[in-house]
């Protein structure tokens, strides 16, 4: 009705790894944005106050016009399948319980205190929170957005609250999820598991153990499907935990393990090897495998022609591109920014749809706007950095910087790019990229080893005019948020004879193809097609330097280096560039080349430090989590939980009671010396307190129930996982107003 006033929603994801905010009004879009851009800490997992403050300032509003705040996860239902993973295990899982334990009592117990005081400082914010399950909010992210009326929804990834994977259906408005897998097995974590093994960080180095794995041979492959995993035919699996250590320990795998697999994980700081390259390559078979297979699954439970998937395992771009030339679905669409970050969409969105009972409008592409959803760099804004930087920039018209821009490439040069609205999701799209010629034959060692300052096998995504896509790969489909890994057409292709072909990373120095920066070792790129619509930026100069060369191609490579986040603002990609070896960079609509500016120096890093715990403090914090365990083991009772998690909950609760009380208020006549006293009080007391709790609650209840029968994973998991019926959407579920 026209003069109504809008509906505001905002998702928000924090506390376990890339902390994002999305606003939604009436339905729509408006912005997204990850907090890691912003502190420029990598994966960045804390309140995103600062993701927030950009969405809320794009959509030109405030905290207090915010109707609800969607958080992406039900804390809650973590918490239960903690507590029943350790009582299942102990004694064993102490060293993890040491560390998650003090997490939890710090901020996750608290986090819709932390969302109110977040938004609204001391006044806190008293609107009403909203709380979706984690794999509700990837299929959301997966469905609503995607250019589908109906869809078959795919969701995987490492852990949710009890899922690691889900099959739905969505349908208009709404979607239901019909079969779920659940914890400990997960194709999320036994990617990350070789992940660690080959020397990389979880939850990050994913992709790196993808761009390796052409390198090797999958000579692991039986020994995964003989020890690790028991596939069956509808890509449900079960885990063998012998091998793992994620449930109960600090490591991903255990030495029973390094037996079978030759040896204990890499060194970070230790060559990559054959071996790598090996177990790389054996993950990623068995990965496609199971993907694939769920997908069948999925298309023969729901008989649906089309999907869309979410969860970081929806990034794995290889997996994706040979799930699409298998034809399982007619069509398939992938969140951009499938991953965590992901969540705080798809929350929204869900918030929107289910809470509200808002409409849906299907787009013919997708309701991503490209995935360019987050703060844009204004002209005044750029030409403040550069001037307080001292940089040397020309203004060129548009047309004309479009032309530089394509001299400078064909010439060799590398230009780094920032302007327009920056993408939302693990990948640069043209906004915040560096770009280079991809017919260069040294472009992807200059890029890796001068620019990105990252491993030198590491491949590069080529950017493609779409109407010219099919000329240069193997693809018939539009794949705009490069997620989708193709063949190089093999006419295009100039693989060496095999007796001719080098070993290992020796394979980087011959050409494959044509375009030989962004052809990786096994003849195939992960493709991104350009249309002026979702992309103007990276269009237009694409455009200019086909003009230019007759080549439809760039090199497209995030604008960051390696271990920092991708580039947010004028001031973020000054610095970078001024860093590396890049020749030009484009911020808004200034040309900057490297030999004009001044000399760089290195502004000096500022510690903020953090003042210690008071004793006051520490009283405060034991008495106020003793409270919140108390609280939990009631709500457990009352909601009919098990009777494991409402002991294990009371118990710490009145331990930590207890603790606060013996905690002095004052530790001598100097505040300085009660500040130190108080730190290093907590700093004992907690170690101590957790280990009793674990050693003399924990550790016995578990005994005793396992005694007795009580098995607490295996309600559908751990030893018997197989596809289990998702209870319909109930009443509580639609108003999304608890946490379990």
């Amino acid at each position: 009705m026209t003069g109504t006033r809008p509906t505001h929603l905002l998702g928000v994801s924090a506390f376990y790894h890339d902390s994002a905010a999305c606003l939604v009004r009436d339905g729509e879009i408006v912005a997204a944005a990850q907090e890691e851009r912003f502190t420029r800490e990598k994966g960045d997992a804390s309140f995103p106050v600062h993701a927030i403050e950009a969405c809320l300032r794009e959509g030109g509003i405030t905290a207090e016009d915010l109707d609800s705040v969607v958080f992406y996860d039900k804390p809650f239902l973590k918490l239960e399948r903690l507590l029943e993973t350790y009582l299942a295990t102990a004694p064993r899982g102490w060293t993890s319980f040491l560390k998650a334990a003090p997490v939890w009592m710090k901020d996750r117990l608290h986090i819709g205190r932390q969302i109110r005081r977040g938004l609204g400082g001391e006044d806190e914010w008293d609107g009403p929170l909203l709380w979706a399950r984690h794999h509700d909010s990837h299929a959301a992210s997966a469905f609503f957005p995607s250019p589908f009326e109906r869809a078959a929804i795919l969701t995987v990834d490492g852990v949710g609250e009890w899922a690691t994977a889900t099959i739905g259906r969505g349908e208009g408005s709404d979607f239901e999820l019909l079969k779920e897998l659940r914890w400990p097995d997960s194709v999320g974590l036994l990617y990350s598991a070789f992940t660690y093994v080959t020397g990389f960080k979880v939850n990050e180095g994913e992709y790196k153990v993808m761009g390796l794995a052409p390198y090797g041979e999958p000579r692991y492959v039986d020994r995964i499907l003989d020890h690790l995993v028991e596939l069956r035919d509808d890509g449900s699996f079960t885990m063998n935990q012998a091998y793992f250590d994620y449930a109960t320990g600090l490591r991903m795998t255990s030495s029973a393990f390094d037996r079978i697999f030759d040896g204990p994980p890499r060194d970070p700081d230790a060559p990559v090897g054959r071996r790598e390259m090996d177990l790389a390559a054996s993950v990623q078979v068995v990965c496609e495998e199971i993907v694939l297979r769920m997908a069948r699954y999925a298309r023969e439970l729901t008989g649906e022609p089309n999907l869309c998937m979410a969860g970081g395992v929806a990034l794995n771009a290889v997996a994706n591109g040979k799930l699409m030339r298998a034809g399982v679905f007619d069509r398939i669409w992938i969140q951009p920014a499938a991953g965590d970050a992901g969540g705080a969409l798809g929350a929204a969105l869900l918030g929107w749809h289910r809470a509200r009972g808002g409409s849906r409008i299907v787009r013919p592409d997708d309701a991503m706007r490209g995935a360019l959803l987050g703060p844009t760099i204004e002209e005044a804004d750029a030409r403040a950095a550069l001037d307080a930087a001292g940089a040397v920039y020309v203004q060129p018209s548009e047309s004309e910087l479009d032309d530089r821009v394509a001299e400078l490439l064909d010439d060799g040069r590398v230009v780094g790019c920032a302007r327009n609205r920056m993408e939302f999701g693990p990948r640069a799209l043209g906004s915040r990229s560096i770009l280079g010629d991809p017919r260069d034959t040294t472009m992807q060692s200059v890029l890796n080893l001068k620019i990105k300052f990252r491993e030198s096998f590491r491949p590069f995504a080529p950017a493609v005019l779409e109407e010219h896509a099919a000329d240069h790969f193997d693809l018939d489909a539009s794949t705009p948020y490069m997620v989708v890994v193709s063949p190089v057409r093999s006419d295009r292709l100039t693989l060496p004879a095999p007796e001719d072909e080098p070993e290992g990373f020796a394979r980087l120095r011959i050409p494959r193809s044509h375009l030989p920066a962004v052809t990786h070792v096994d003849g195939s790129a992960r493709v991104q097609t350009l249309t002026a619509d979702r992309h103007p930026e990276l269009h237009r100069f694409t455009s200019a330097f086909h003009r230019r060369t007759g080549c439809p191609v760039l090199v497209n490579t995030s604008f960051n280096v390696k271990d920092e986040p991708i580039v947010a603002d004028a001031a973020d990609a000054y610095r970078c560039f001024m860093r590396t070896d890049m020749d030009a960079l484009v911020v808004g609509p200034f040309l900057l080349r490297k030999e004009d500016q001044p000399a760089w120096v290195e502004p000096e890093a500022v510690d903020p430090g953090h003042p210690p715990l008071t004793p006051a403090e520490g009283r405060k914090f034991a008495f106020t989590v003793g409270i919140a365990f108390l609280v939990l083991a009631t709500v457990f009772l009352l909601l009919d939980r098990s009777a494991i998690a409402i002991r294990g909950a009371g118990a710490l609760g009145g331990i930590l009671i207890a603790a606060g009380a013996l905690i002095p208020t004052r530790l001598g006549p100097v505040e300085r010396a009660w500040m130190r006293l108080g730190l290093a009080l907590s700093k004992i007391t907690t170690p101590i307190l957790l280990t009793a709790s674990w050693l003399l609650i924990v550790t016995p209840i578990g005994l005793v129930t396992r005694l007795f029968g009580h098995r607490p994973l295996t309600h559908g998991a751990g030893g018997t996982s197989a596809w289990i019926e998702v209870e319909p959407v109930s009443d509580d579920d639609r108003a999304m107003e608890h946490q379990f």
